[in-house]
């Protein structure tokens, strides 16, 4: 489904149908799954419903729908005994989600820290490597595609508040919205700032944290001075990384393209095999994936504390 039907399309010739009625194509008794590439939180958010509805599992890459209504749909999915495949949703390409809802089952996680916006990390590469202003560095990546006209959403450090609403569900096993997380972006930061943690040996990451503390979780997205020592100071460009601590494996460091057209689509074909096979609505019903209710009070922001 898209807007333009006419408009040329690289698809095996006469295998695939190409229009712009999503609803129809949800209807559609032929169609078994449905993946919602759109983004946002009203189109999509009527088209995962829908096809939920329907009885049709759904792989989405929605980082906002699902920070927004996550509880929301996978109870809706739930119900109609199918599942939502939600890998392509944070990190693109990493198979972060898969490793907090299976691979590291058996641990209770302590924190999450990551680099999950590769806009930002190529903006902040920039001005660390190549001394450019923020200005510059901006326009560098709008240049090469990495950030769009209106960059606000990822500068500003929503994007990555939205992904570490989705990783801090499933890693604490809680639920958390995005307006619950503190969040600075890297749009004050000058190059005296970059120069300054350089002489101290740090570099300048925008990092998305999550972490237990004294029964509470602490939240945050913000510039963050990282030791050159640490792994992720030398996570650079559009790349992504998150660190996940867990009680019986310790540290566990997924590293990967965090965005662009195959790795997302890695992802989205990993779920659909998993749709497929039957374990993500199996999965989902037997472990309430998403289900939660708030069970970890937050720290207030003002209590948030750091070195």
């Amino acid at each position: 489904v898209v807007r333009d039907p006419g408009k040329g399309r690289d698809l095996p010739g006469g295998t695939v149908a190409v229009h712009s009625d999503v609803a129809a194509a949800i209807a559609d008794p032929a169609v078994g799954v449905v993946v919602e590439l759109i983004g946002g939180t009203t189109t999509a958010g009527t088209a995962v419903e829908s096809a939920l509805r329907a009885g049709k599992s759904v792989v989405t890459a929605n980082k906002a729908l699902l920070s927004a209504r996550g509880p929301e749909l996978f109870a809706l999915a739930r119900s109609k005994g199918v599942g939502i495949g939600f890998e392509a949703s944070c990190a693109g390409g990493i198979p972060v989600m898969a490793a907090l809802t299976y691979g590291l089952v058996g641990n209770r996680i302590d924190a999450v820290v990551g680099i999950v916006n590769g806009t930002c990390n190529f903006i902040l590469t920039q001005m660390t490597r190549e001394g450019q202003s923020y200005g510059d560095a901006v326009a560098g990546a709008q240049k090469l595609g990495f950030a769009e006209a209106d960059p606000t959403m990822d500068v500003s450090g929503r994007d990555a508040a939205q992904k570490l609403a989705l990783l801090a569900s499933l890693a604490f096993d809680t639920r958390v919205s995005e307006e619950q997380i503190n969040v600075e972006g890297i749009g004050e930061l000058s190059p005296s700032d970059i120069c300054f943690a350089g002489e101290l040996g740090y570099v300048i990451k925008l990092l998305a944290i999550g972490q237990r503390a004294s029964g509470s979780l602490s939240l945050r997205v913000a510039p963050t001075l990282v030791p050159k020592s640490d792994v992720l100071a030398d996570v650079s460009g559009s790349f992504n990384a998150v660190s996940l601590y867990g009680s019986a494996v310790g540290h566990c460091l997924f590293y990967g393209r965090g965005a662009g057209s195959l790795p997302t689509a890695s992802a989205v074909v990993s779920d659909l095999v998993q749709v497929a096979l039957g374990t993500t609505a199996l999965a989902q019903r037997s472990m309430a994936v998403l289900a939660n209710e708030p069970s970890t009070p937050l720290l207030p922001f003002d209590r948030l504390m750091a070195r």
